[in-house]
């Protein structure tokens, strides 16, 4: 077995906040969802809202509307999902409390495959993005976690950041040194590159759906070993952790899950690091229950985001990766001066 409990009577041990916080995030993420359906560039009314969800014999314009927003919902629910469980397993597999896909570069690094697959292989379909921000992404979670294990102490988390802004401004100057030439290629990266769910459609969420479910079933299937990886390497091997196969699954699902999320909504940053930092306070660091709390955190953070951008920016709209990098920078600016650099 990858991982034996420290104490049999401990293994089923439930947080103690846990109940509390759960009913809470669903009646949040009902609030929010259902405020992503009234609000936009037309506000919608409670009698229109139910009449569109569940009258569909009614043809009404503010009917029509709210279906409309039905699609970009779900997605936007799907992509906080996702961010948020791969804000968990980069966390744990670094043991780095502040280790993000947007900060340890692998955004960047979709970005770039994304950028260099519309420039030189004239890809404009979904399916193909997925693809190429896969391997964008995979390819620089190895090397920024190869550069942050040389010297000695090996991937500390200090190292792993750094690691990971620096390659991640490297890649961005690539990302605008292959478009500036090709004014074509910015124009349909431009909007992608901002971070935005208001493309999400239907087959976006059914293309998204293979890979949510994969990547979560593999955060959920690692999360009793990360939760032995998180007493430190030694006494992980000691209760029957391999860890090196560990950080490797779980640290593909995490890459699987941001890659295709940048891929079909843009690398939209900071989801990962603020929902995993609200569970971890509210019901400790069980992974068992911070990972299915982190998806639930990840929704609501970003569907509310993305009803704030469109309120903010009415009649038009302000990108949700705008919102969350407002809220997250000075998120993260706290964290890092409030916290030691530790490992969790």
């Amino acid at each position: 077995m990858m991982y034996k409990s420290l104490t049999e009577n401990k293994q089923f041990l439930i947080p103690r906040n846990f109940i509390k916080v759960l009913i809470l995030s669903m009646i949040l993420l009902g609030i929010s969802i259902l405020a992503s359906f009234a609000f936009g560039s037309r506000i919608v009314g409670w009698n229109e809202l139910m009449d569109g969800l569940f009258h569909p014999e009614v043809n009404s314009h503010g009917a029509n509307v709210v279906r409309q927003r039905m699609a970009r919902t779900v997605f936007s629910v799907m992509c906080g999902a996702a961010l948020g469980v791969s804000g968990a397993l980069m966390q744990s597999v670094t043991r780095n409390p502040i280790a993000d896909p947007s900060i340890l570069g692998v955004n960047t690094g979709a970005a770039l495959f994304v950028v260099c697959g519309i420039s030189f292989f004239n890809i404009g379909s979904a399916s193909q993005y997925i693809w190429f921000a896969l391997v964008g992404a995979i390819i620089t979670a190895i090397f920024v976690f190869g550069i942050g294990s040389i010297g000695s102490g090996g991937a500390t988390p200090l190292k792993l950041v750094l690691a990971g802004a620096a390659t991640s401004a490297a890649l961005s100057s690539l990302v605008m040194a292959i478009m500036i030439p090709r004014s074509n290629v910015m124009d349909q990266f431009r909007f992608w590159q901002v971070g935005s769910v208001g493309a999400g459609n239907w087959d976006s969420v059914s293309i998204f759906i293979p890979f949510l479910l994969i990547g979560i079933l593999v955060a959920l299937f690692t999360a009793p070993a990360l939760n032995a990886l998180a007493l430190g390497d030694e006494a992980a091997k000691g209760l029957g952790v391999q860890t090196g196969t560990l950080r490797l699954i779980a640290a593909f699902g995490g890459v699987l899950l941001c890659g295709v999320t940048t891929a079909l909504a843009g690398p939209i940053g900071f989801i990962g690091l603020l929902a995993t930092h609200v569970i971890r306070l509210l019901i400790g660091p069980d992974l068992r229950y911070v990972i299915p709390m982190s998806a639930l955190s990840g929704a609501i953070i970003l569907t509310i985001s993305d009803v704030c951008g469109r309120l903010l920016g009415s009649p038009g709209e302000l990108e949700v990766g705008v919102v969350t990098a407002f809220i997250g920078a000075p998120i993260l600016i706290l964290i890092t001066m409030k916290a030691k650099m530790r490992t969790l």
